[in-house]
């Protein structure tokens, strides 16, 4: 692996990707989003393994990009590790189960629109501060949400940017259920082991089936988002957004009309 910060086991047919680096609030690098992508791709290809489960450490799924490692190294093309792990779960043909446990940033939150089962504690907090940042969304999450929330309630979280609660999460239909945080570990792996249970073959073509009809027009939705996604990182709204970041300070977005 790739990066220190993405632990990986695996256990009676349960591949466990564990985002562990608590101290940044689970932030995500350049090499997590490498290590992810791969451990995914190690996943997808070993035999032995019929469910996938994704979790944060300590509580915590993943507050999003680590906004310095993202200024430094800002994705330019479909080659960039964020565009090829996010190619890599829209492909995925094993199910996803994700656990998630306080902030579920950015792509903490989009991420979960490519897992097949998503259990959540009622610590965790769910946003998609993409228009607040300048920039738009991504992970195909304009064509996702809209799907499972409906139009208005999808404008409402991408355009304003808002934490929203588990029990919203769970009511636009992102999450299955919510638990306490000391069940939910046990919940998620009980989950998981139930898929392992049944029978491979039926899962995956249960899968693939639940996906045909939107993800063949999702593919070129994420294409044609994500060039909107890059283009908009050198946008005037996004260096003030994350100028203002840095400085933490509110940023001045009138400057610009």
């Amino acid at each position: 692996m790739t990066s220190p910060h993405i632990e990986v086991s695996q256990h009676d047919g349960i591949c466990q990707i564990l985002i562990n680096r608590p101290e940044r609030k689970n932030a995500l690098t350049h090499a997590m989003y490498t290590a992810l992508h791969e451990a995914i791709s190690a996943a997808e290809a070993n035999p032995a393994v019929r469910v996938l489960m994704i979790s944060g450490a300590e509580q915590c799924f993943t507050s999003g990009n680590d906004m310095q490692d993202f200024l430094q190294n800002p994705p330019q093309d479909e080659s960039a590790p964020v565009m090829v792990l996010l190619d890599k779960l829209l492909h995925a043909r094993k199910p996803i189960v994700a656990a998630v446990s306080g902030h579920a940033v950015g792509i903490g939150t989009t991420l979960l629109l490519h897992c097949d089962l998503v259990y959540c504690d009622t610590s965790a907090r769910f946003q998609l501060p993409f228009a607040n940042l300048g920039l738009c969304p991504e992970a195909g999450s304009s064509y996702l949400l809209p799907l499972m929330a409906g139009h208005r309630k999808a404008a409402e979280l991408l355009m304003l940017g808002q934490p929203f609660s588990p029990e919203t999460a769970r009511e636009i239909g992102l999450v299955n259920e919510v638990t306490s945080p000391e069940g939910l570990p046990a919940l998620a792996l009980a989950k998981a082991q139930q898929l392992a249970d049944q029978p491979t073959a039926a899962i995956l073509l249960t899968k693939s089936l639940l996906r045909k009809a939107p993800y063949e027009a999702l593919a070129a939705h994420m294409k044609f988002e994500g060039a909107h996604f890059m283009a908009r990182l050198s946008s005037p709204e996004a260096i003030e957004a994350m100028t203002a970041f840095q400085q933490k300070r509110k940023p001045d977005f009138r400057q610009f009309d």
